[in-house]
């Protein structure tokens, strides 16, 4: 039998913490009210005999906020959590918060801050960890107080609160925040340093220090003085109540970041579309000048940040459990990339076998418990994503009474679930403004944890029925019900009284957290990322289902966006996050200090691999197969630790591995899937349709999206498929991004090669495209026929950065207007045929005028080709590795395209003429 499911943030059981201090159960609540939504309800107290928030000794716990918030809905499952959810009773102030660059703990003196640039690898190399390690603390003379709370907070910033009756203090921190904002009133400021402090500038209200191998600079108001003495530093501020402190990247920073020292952040917010199969996001911070005019600041970009930007960054860089974080100089910036691909179900294909298929549902749907005697809200949500995966199969090959069965089931349990009063039920807890599912699992209820993991569930299934029954996702049926559970754990909204915004995603992160109270030392963490890609799949498929554009964009947006966070942080699918002393491919929990190869209840690795990628979904997983080497590796891995392939859950991992090699997984799945046990959520109708019919249309293609959000792009043997599913109740056509369209009938999943019109953008931006010619010519004509040149080895020498040997194309005397917020975009096909190790790499530059000076270079990423044979698509999703220069209009001006081989000892293909390969300039 499969091990059991894991626990995935939750490190205490109730019941044993309750024996352990002597306390039997819970006192029993008054009688509930029931609250209606629609044909549903919830209740607002909870059931007799069961519990709510528990710090770890059992006894309740309330938001440990000011007078100013208490009103204000707390996000829980933050990275900052632990300042208002007191977890350990004789911790009043919070566990370590991990902001990046700098870390933070709140004592009674003020707010410890930190800088850990030296990782450690522990527990025998399981675990990479850059550990909060106190430089200084922060605070007020004399300050000495009883409990620290969260005064205010917005996207990704917060603002702790100290008072001891004399003194109070405030200070403002942030993710990608170099600096510590401080307001104090009742004694001098004051810097306590962990060594002796090295001054390396003295100006006054100015002071450099450097402390730990880390410098920072200290600022008071114009007019005070810094005083050192020993490891602590005074300032008076002179009738102010304000001063800061930033880290540097270089002590010959000073200069720059005194330039923000007085521009104090206020707030913080993400604002998303989605448009052409692009999601773009713009991050901008608010602020308030305490001295002088300057609103703007300095904010470091997270690596899945930076990849998608192509706004100005400085040359100041910092090190984070997340690679290198890159400095921007202003108060916003934006970030565009490929939206992930989506369906309700992979799509139908002749190689199938229909009785196959159908004996294979029948199992399940005539199952004598298809819900495997779950209860509660995880394992309850597993077996209705079971359910949920096989109703579009049923569909595509006519089994209508066993689609409609499933579908019945999904809605017999889903309604017990949204009706008060019965054996499950919600219940609502106003002081922390949550939706608490009971029966509870792994301290959902008393820690507050996962529930974007448990309620996911719940969504997608409810898109599911919403397909095919409209009637019944309408509010005033059963639909409200699934949008108070999306309230709970995806709230798009910031004025919500009842919920709070986003409640698990950290959308500065990336990614969600899992933990309730974030109560650890290594901060907050999150294992199965996989499951919370299910719930912005479910929101997609249930905005798309219900004809809520919003909520469809926003499950865009953040699919998207954890997307590339999984791929950089939980995969490393570049190489440049993991520390080099860390040696796994993989790591099955990321933590706010790091990362580690382990899950909260196995060290088995089928489990660790394979936690984050359940569930395995047309919906949620289809974006991983964007970075096929990372996927490549992981199994490689899995069965070097596992002293073999696949045992436990081998569906799991089969379907994993066919989102990079179908033909590999078909053949595991041939040789075994007469004997083996389904993984929990999974089924052998599911299993065996996905892996068909990815052998039959190759493996998912998410370099190539559609304008459309629930449509994706399959490629095998250099052929596309392109698909998409169509909600509404009339035809429309799907336009995808290398200029092919799909015509998809109302209320149906379509297939077919497409049909071209004319090649247009490769990527997300707009704009004019240029085709590659052999002999160095870039051309907007799309005659002659496909050909290929040859990009000449790099001789094993690294040419990363640097053309070495380049082919060029080119052309002149282009006129042409900048498009406002567009940018560079590419596709080139490019192929090593069965060589190892090469890495071709692109750099497009702009000579606006044409006087033979490049005033505008982009360096991308260059592409690790595969060994096998066939054309490989290198795109500018790589991400830019430099840029210099402004773009601006075109007049007589020049375009070039340079592509070489960064590493490798062996020649490489590019493929040129027709629409092959082609470069869009961001102009009109």
């Amino acid at each position: 039998m499969p091990t059991p499911r894991p626990r995935p943030a939750a490190a205490v059981v109730l019941a044993a913490a309750l024996a352990a201090v002597g306390l039997g159960p819970a006192a029993t609540p008054a009688a509930a009210a029931t609250v209606p939504v629609g044909a549903g309800s919830y209740s607002d107290t909870r059931p007799p005999g069961t519990t709510g928030p528990t710090n770890n000794t059992g006894a309740p716990v309330t938001p440990k906020v000011t007078q100013a918030a208490k009103d204000k809905p707390v996000p829980t499952n933050d990275w900052w959590s632990s300042l208002a959810f007191r977890r350990y009773g004789d911790n009043p102030y919070s566990t370590p918060m991990y902001g990046h660059p700098l870390t933070y703990q709140a004592v009674s003196g003020g707010l410890e801050v930190g800088y850990p640039t030296s990782p450690a690898v522990v527990g025998e190399g399981r675990q990479y960890e850059y550990a909060h390690k106190r430089d200084l603390t922060l605070g007020l003379s004399g300050l000495n107080s009883p409990d620290t709370k969260a005064d205010a907070w917005s996207d990704w910033t917060v603002t702790p609160y100290w008072s001891d009756g004399t003194r109070t203090l405030r200070t403002t921190i942030g993710h990608g925040m170099p600096f510590v904002y401080a307001q104090g009133t009742g004694g001098n400021a004051q810097i306590t340093t962990a060594a002796t402090p090295t001054v390396f500038s003295d100006q006054g209200n100015v002071v450099g220090i450097t402390v730990g191998g880390h410098h920072y600079a200290l600022f008071a108001p114009t007019g005070s003085d810094w005083n050192v003495s020993g490891t602590t530093i005074t300032a008076g501020l002179g009738g102010k109540d304000y001063f800061s402190l930033a880290v540097l990247p270089s002590t010959d920073a000073l200069a720059t970041f005194r330039k923000y020292a007085f521009s104090f952040v206020t707030g913080s917010q993400v604002d998303w579309s989605t448009s052409g199969g692009t999601v773009g996001a713009t991050y901008r911070l608010t602020t308030v000048a305490k001295e002088g005019t300057e609103r703007g600041t300095l904010q470091a970009l997270y690596r899945h940040q930076w990849l998608h930007t192509t706004d100005t960054l400085t040359p100041y860089t910092y090190v984070s459990p997340r690679g290198t974080m890159k400095v921007r100089e202003g108060a916003s910036f934006t970030t565009r990339q490929k939206a992930a691909p989506v369906l309700p179900g992979l799509p139908r294909t002749s190689a199938v076998d229909t009785a196959r298929l159908r004996a294979h549902l029948s199992e399940v749907a005539n199952s004598s418990d298809p819900f495997s005697g779950a209860t509660d809200t995880y394992w309850t949500g597993k077996a209705l994503g079971r359910l949920a995966q096989l109703v579009p199969l049923a569909d595509q090959i006519g089994e209508t009474a066993v689609r409609d069965k499933l579908v019945g089931l999904l809605k017999g349990r889903l309604q017990e679930w949204f009706t008060a009063g019965g054996a499950s039920e919600f219940s609502y807890d106003k002081d922390w403004k949550t939706l608490i599912g009971y029966p509870a699992s792994y301290g959902s209820d008393t820690e507050l944890n996962d529930h974007h993991f448990h309620y996911g569930y719940y969504v997608y299934a409810a898109a599911i029925v919403a397909q095919y029954d409209a009637s019944w996702a309408a509010d005033s049926a059963w639909g409200g019900m699934v949008r108070t559970l999306i309230r709970d754990t995806a709230n798009p909204s910031r004025t919500d009284g009842a919920f709070p915004f986003l409640r698990g995603f950290d959308v500065y992160a990336g990614h969600s957290w899992a933990s309730g109270h974030q109560g650890f030392a290594a901060g907050n963490n999150q294992e199965s990322s996989s499951e919370s890609t299910n719930l912005s799949a479910a929101l997609v498929l249930w905005g798309s289902a219900t004809g809520d554009t919003a909520l469809r964009d926003l499950g865009s947006y953040l699919l998207a966006t954890e997307g590339e966070a999984i791929a950089q942080y939980w995969f490393d699918a570049d190489q440049q996050v993991f520390p080099g002393s860390f040696t796994h491919d993989t790591v099955g929990m990321v933590w706010g200090s790091g990362g580690a190869y382990s899950t909260w209840w196995t060290a088995n690795p089928e489990e660790i691999h394979g936690i984050n990628v359940l569930p395995v979904t047309a919906g949620g997983s289809l974006h991983l197969a964007g970075d096929k080497d990372a996927i490549r590796r992981n199994i490689a891995e899995m069965e070097r630790e596992n002293g073999g392939p696949a045992v436990e859950w081998r569906d799991i991992l089969w379907e994993f591995q066919s989102l990079a090699d179908p033909a590999g997984a078909k053949a595991k799945w041939d040789a075994g899937h007469a004997g083996y046990t389904p993984e929990q959520g999974e089924s052998k109708a599911h299993t065996y349709h996905w892996i068909t019919t990815l052998d039959a249309l190759g493996a998912p293609d998410p370099s190539v999206t559609g304008d459309l959000p629930t449509s994706a792009v399959f490629t095998k043997d250099g052929t596309r498929t392109y698909a998409a599913h169509n909600h509404g109740s009339t035809a429309r056509t799907v336009t995808f991004s290398d200029g092919k369209k799909l015509t998809v009938p109302a209320r149906s999943t379509a297939t077919g090669t497409g049909t071209d019109t004319g090649g247009q953008d490769p990527g997300p931006s707009t704009g004019n495209t240029f085709r590659l010619r052999s002999g160095g010519a870039l051309t907007t004509d799309t005659g002659t026929a496909a050909v290929s040149d040859t990009v000449p080895s790099a001789g094993g020498r690294n040419h990363d950065g640097t053309p070495n040997k380049p082919l060029v194309y080119e052309v002149k005397g282009v006129d042409a207007t900048l498009r406002t917020g567009a940018s560079t975009t590419f596709r080139l096909l490019v192929d090593a045929g069965t060589a190892v190790g090469l890495g071709q790499q692109a750099r497009i530059s702009y000579d606006l005028t044409g006087d033979g000076t490049f005033d505008r270079t982009e360096t991308y990423h260059y592409f690790a080709t595969d060994p096998v044979t066939g054309w490989e698509e290198y795109n500018q999703t790589r991400g830019l590795k430099a840029a210099t220069g402004t773009l601006g209009n075109l007049n007589g001006g020049t375009v070039r395209l340079e592509v070489w081989s960064a590493i490798g000892n062996a020649d490489a293909l590019l493929r040129t003429g027709g629409d092959t390969s082609v470069v869009v300039i961001p102009y009109e």
